[in-house]
This record gives structure tokens, C-alpha cells and sequence, in this order.
């Protein structure tokens, strides 16, 4: 008798089972990813979306994938990482910067980057160690200080040069923007990682 409320059991959990799985299932919806990044200001081309499945919750306004055609030639108002999911406020005319933010290229010798940055990491960014404070390409900058400052990696393009330079583009404070500039003719060394 004891098999048979066991045998009976295990047939009502699975069919619970089963129907919380289907219900689940059913409420995902297909959305929009970027399937590799996009820089703001450039123009969305199908290769550039993918799409997902994906449970929504309410409040979140996700471009459905039935959309797609509609978003072909549009313009990314920010620069879109791949894997993120897509939502009509990062279309349009370009908004990157955004106001009090600065994106600077610095040049950064072969060897002097941490394996693992790319675009999204989070950095500091110092002058080199052989040279604490450069002087200023103008006399109203003064000298660059060795202070660190914080930065994030929009793009890493390796030997542009011919000499192994990488070229590490990074948004930073508007303020910082000069210095970081002025670092650039100098060794500069990235550090991973938060202060």
C-alpha cells in the first residue's frame, strides 16, 4: 500500500512540476541583446543585435524582438557592450559623452598592461614610475601629477603603431581629462581594480 501512495505522490509532483516549468516558460519574452559592441554615435546594423529570451520584470521597458526591423539604421545614443540587454533610451543621437565626462586615448607600452582589461573594466590609470611628474605640453597645465585617477576602458587596440603601443581609449572626469592627456606622452601604467 505504502508503494502506491509513493507511486501516486511522485505522479502529482511531477505533474506539479511540469506545470510550473510550463507556466515559467510561457512568460519569458523575446528581447533584444547586442550581440558585439557598438560605439555611441554608430549606426545598428542586424549584426549588431541578437535575441533572447528572457523573464522581464514589470517596469522594465526591453525592446521586444518583433522590433528589430524598426531599429536597423538607428543610432546608438551610448556605447552598447555585447551581452547587455536592449532598451529605447540607448537610441538616438549620441549622448557620450555625458556632460562632465571626457574619453581619452592613452598610449600604453608593450608589457604594461594587466592581462584581462577590457572595455568596461574599471582602472586607474598612473604616470610611470621612472617619471613621478611630467612636464605639461602647455605652461598654463603645470605638471602632471602622479596622483591616480579613475578611469573606465571603453576600447583596447593592440599594436596600432608598428612598436606594440596599445591604445586604451577610457572615460574619465571631465577635470582629469587634460592630465590623462599629458600622461599619455608619458609611461603610463594601468592598475586594475578599485582604489
Amino acid at each position: 500500500m505504502s508503494q502506491l501512495v509513493v507511486s501516486l505522490l511522485l505522479v502529482v509532483v511531477s505533474a506539479g512540476g511540469f506545470a510550473l516549468w510550463q507556466t515559467s516558460a510561457e512568460t519569458r519574452t523575446q528581447v533584444l541583446a547586442v550581440a558585439r559592441p557598438v560605439a555611441a554615435g554608430q549606426v545598428l546594423s542586424r549584426a549588431d543585435l541578437r535575441t533572447v529570451q528572457v523573464d522581464v520584470a514589470a517596469g522594465i521597458s526591453l525592446v521586444r524582438a518583433s522590433e528589430l526591423p524598426t531599429l536597423i539604421g538607428l543610432t546608438a545614443a551610448v556605447p552598447l557592450a555585447q551581452g547587455s540587454l536592449l532598451t529605447r533610451s540607448q537610441l538616438g543621437p549620441a549622448e557620450f559623452p555625458a556632460a562632465g565626462k571626457a574619453v581619452v586615448a592613452v598610449g600604453i607600452a608593450a608589457g604594461r598592461l594587466p592581462q584581462g582589461v577590457v572595455a568596461g573594466t574599471r582602472v586607474r590609470l598612473v604616470a610611470g614610475a621612472a617619471e613621478p611628474a611630467v612636464p605639461a605640453p602647455s605652461p598654463a597645465l603645470g605638471a602632471v601629477s602622479a596622483e591616480p585617477v579613475e578611469a573606465t576602458v571603453l576600447a583596447v587596440v593592440d599594436g596600432v603603431d608598428g612598436t606594440g603601443t596599445i591604445v586604451v581609449s577610457v572615460l574619465v572626469d571631465s577635470a582629469d581629462g587634460v592630465r590623462v592627456a599629458a600622461m599619455a606622452g608619458a609611461s603610463v601604467v594601468i592598475v586594475g581594480g578599485q582604489p
